[in-house]
């Protein structure tokens, strides 16, 4: 089900995105990506898996999708980081790949090449034996900031963790819905945005 998110309609007939899957009411399930929410969105599938002509999508939802997606990766990473399984700072982050149990970097979109670069290098170098270190870098530096509390972050480093594991699985989520799903899995399908939509 991590494939596929959930929607309901509101008391005011308006379509939103349950991410937790708790909100009351029938729900509608499109694959969790930006293709299939657009195209749900384009072609009316909520009304009529809802069988119900009321109910409506205002705005974006696609757009109202991945932005929730993205304050709830940051919102775990800041999580994280309270939990004391982030570090962040160019030397910090260096220190931890070499010595501590590293599972992801993080560079921001905006920052240069040369740094990221340098850590991936010694990254790849110590987690040769154990299959890599996963890198991300699906965030401003701004974001990264607010997220962990500090200005001008560049490269942070996630360490093994229960607060880590929850903000990949989330930074995932996001990445999935932003990139789209294999054509293997959507090929499974009968390619029609209809057999994406499932009713609960």
């Amino acid at each position: 089900m991590a494939d596929l998110i959930r929607f309901v309609a509101g008391p005011d007939n308006v379509i939103v995105p349950d991410l937790r899957r708790r909100l009351p009411g029938r729900g509608v399930w499109v694959t969790a990506d930006r293709e299939s929410v657009s195209a749900a969105q384009k072609k009316k599938v909520f009304a009529r898996a809802l069988k119900d002509g009321g109910v409506r999508v205002e705005g974006d939802l696609a757009e109202q999708v991945e932005t929730l997606l993205e304050r709830a990766a940051l919102d775990a990473m800041s999580f994280a980081r309270k939990a004391g399984e982030i570090v962040s700072g160019f030397a910090k982050v260096e220190a931890a790949v070499r010595s501590d149990d590293v599972v992801a970097l993080v560079h921001a979109s905006d920052g240069g090449e040369d740094g990221a670069g340098k850590l991936a290098a010694i990254a790849r170098a110590r987690f040769a034996d154990t299959g890599g270190c996963r890198m991300v870098g699906c965030f401003e530096s701004t974001q990264l900031d607010l997220a962990l509390g500090r200005s001008n972050v560049i490269h942070a480093a996630l360490l093994a963790g229960r607060a880590s594991d929850n903000a990949l699985a989330r930074i995932a989520d996001l990445e999935r819905f932003r990139a789209g799903f294999p054509a293997s899995f959507l090929e499974a399908s009968d390619s029609g945005v209809s057999d994406a939509v499932i009713q609960d």
